[in-house]
Order: C-alpha cells, then structure tokens, then sequence
C-alpha cells in the first residue's frame, strides 16, 4: 500500500484527477480501450467534475459504478444520477456508461444481464474506490448477508447484498473484480477515516473489507 497525505482537499482532488487522466491515457494508447470503475456519495465530485472537462478519447472509455443502490435514477440516492450529472458531461459525455441498475423489483432479476454487459470491460483499467469508516468498500459491508460469498476468489462479477448500515439493497462488484484491477486507488478524508484504515491493516478482510485491496493501493489521504 501507498499512502499519499495532502495539505488540503482541492489539491488531493486535482492531482488525483491528472494521475486518472495520465493512467487512462496510458492504456488507450497501449491498448486502445479503457475502463474507469468509481464510487458513488459526494466525496468524488470534485474530482468528476474535473475529468469532465479534460480532453480524452472518451468515447473508448467505459465507465462504471463500484456499486449502486437498487433504486431508480430518478431518486437522489442514485449513483447513476450522481455521474450523469457530475462526469458524464461537457468531453467526457461520450464514455459509454455499464449500467448497475436495471427496471426491476429486485437486484436478483437482473444481475445475470448486468454482469454479461460488465464482463467485457475487465480488468478494470482504473479503479477509485471509496471507504466508510466501518471499513467497508464498494457495497461490501461488515456483517452484509452475503459478505462472505462476495470476498471469495470464485464470486461472481456482480452480487446483490443487504446490510443494516446500507439502507437499500445494493449491487456490487465483488472481490475477484476489484483485485483483479490494474491500478487502484482509494480516496479517504478525515481522522477517523485515517484511523479506520490504520484499524483495518491489522484485521481480516471479512471484519474490514477494504483490507481487500489494501495491498496493491494507492491510498490518497487529507483531513
């Protein structure tokens, strides 16, 4: 793991955004297509905002959710809503969206569909992730009902799990999709987030999933 401390926010969101662009840039160039795996919440916004703007062949870039709540896009507490809004715009409205929500009740109906339309853009090129300070990672939550089956090395791409501490139901890449991305990366903030992760390379991923990817990181951290 490498960890990358900022005096301030608008720095940390702004080098960040140049080391996605350069990395993107990177494996166009080499191989002539890019994936960009991110969290939702509000956290990454600024940094969404940035790459918005940047000039890059996005119309070879697939962009997608670490994660999304089972609700339409018409709810705000939808992370497709949040990209649309906030990356999918001004240069970089050309990057095909993978979809992690789909019309239907349940999670369950659709993942087979969500993860046939996922499967072709792994590994992930770039991946940002996100962590709560219960160390959890993408929907990958302490004590979630299928937590176990989601950390194995043979999970499926996509599962649909519930948590307390998740509200909605939620689907999320699992652990074979998230290690197995080329670069990734981990944007955190504050002293308790700071402590969390010290916390969480001292336990075993099932008490802190993030220590999932821990090892191959790179952690960016500013108060």
């Amino acid at each position: 793991m490498e960890l990358i401390e900022y005096p301030d926010a608008e720095l940390m969101f702004l080098r960040l955004a140049d080391q996605i662009v350069a990395e993107l840039t990177e494996t166009l160039n080499r191989d002539g297509r890019a994936s960009l795996c991110v969290p939702g919440g509000t956290t990454p916004g600024p940094i969404f905002d940035t790459l918005s703007g940047v000039s890059l062949d996005w119309a070879k870039v697939a962009v997608f959710l670490n994660d999304e709540r089972w609700v339409d896009e018409t709810s705000p507490r939808s992370n497709t809503r949040l990209l649309r809004e906030r990356l999918l715009r001004d240069q970089a409205a050309a990057a095909r969206l993978i979809p992690l929500y789909a019309d239907a009740p349940r999670p369950e109906d659709r993942l087979d569909d969500l993860a046939q339309g996922l499967a072709p853009h792994l590994p992930i090129s770039v991946l940002v992730l996100g962590m709560g300070a219960d160390m959890h990672t993408a929907s990958l939550f302490p004590g979630a009902d299928r937590l176990a089956e989601a950390m194995a090395p043979d999970a499926p791409l996509l599962m649909a799990l519930r948590a307390e501490a998740a509200g909605e139901p939620r689907i999320t890449l699992t652990a074979p999709a998230l290690k197995g991305a080329i670069r990734t990366h981990i944007l955190i903030r504050g002293a308790e987030k700071r402590a969390a992760l010290e916390r969480a390379l001292t336990l075993d991923p099932i008490e802190a999933p993030v220590r999932l990817v821990l090892d191959d990181a790179t952690v960016h951290w500013t108060e």
